[in-house]
């Protein structure tokens, strides 16, 4: 799979709302925004690093990025989270509502997920058996029977097809005026130009 290209922000400023503590010695790059719900915190913490256009969007709980943790550019962390210390997520990963470790490295375009929601994977239905179209069909007509039915020759049938007058044919019009269009003198391409006497 590979990632799209981030697009290079036009706005220097970094979006902070909520209840928010970022460390004086933290790095965030132009472009992040930082967003805590009522009831929910984000804290940065010493020497953390945040890249171009992340967005950390808490609610229900705190966002914590421990000490020297890197968020690459296009991060998206959503809900409660804890990025433990030294811990490096690579650009374009999603995580929402769950932990990283210390030291732990998260390549780039990971998807980090709450686990709790329980799916049911489904058995596929069996499917029919096909006939296979090389295989021959048996015969079950007797050679006779064929062979009396391949003699007969099949009935003629006589219809006169009238053309009422007058009517015009389906289309014809359009392609007349089309005609005119385009060669308003009234001359086609299907017509030969008799040589002058």
């Amino acid at each position: 799979m590979t990632l799209q290209p981030l697009q290079p922000t036009h706005r220097p400023d970094v979006r902070v709302s909520g209840d928010t503590i970022i460390d004086p010695s933290a790095a965030i790059a132009p472009g992040a925004i930082l967003c805590a719900a009522p009831n929910s915190r984000i804290i940065v913490g010493a020497g953390a690093c945040i890249g171009m256009g992340v967005i950390l969007n808490a609610y229900a709980g705190t966002i914590e990025l421990g000490v020297g943790a890197s968020l690459g550019p296009g991060v998206l962390i959503v809900g409660k989270s804890q990025i433990g210390a030294n811990a490096c997520v690579g650009g374009a990963s999603t995580i929402f509502n769950a932990d990283v470790a210390a030291l732990q490295v998260l390549p780039a375009g990971s998807l980090l997920g709450d686990v709790s929601r329980q799916v049911e994977v489904l058995a596929a239905p069996e499917a029919a058996a096909i006939a296979d179209p090389w295989e021959l069909p048996e015969q079950t007509a007797p050679v006779e029977t064929l062979a009396a039915t391949v003699n007969k020759p099949p009935p003629v049938v006589e219809q006169r097809i009238t053309k009422a007058p007058g009517v015009p044919i389906f289309g014809k019009v359009y392609v007349n005026q089309l005609l005119m269009t385009l060669f308003p003198q009234g001359q086609t391409l299907n017509q030969r130009e008799e040589p002058p006497a």
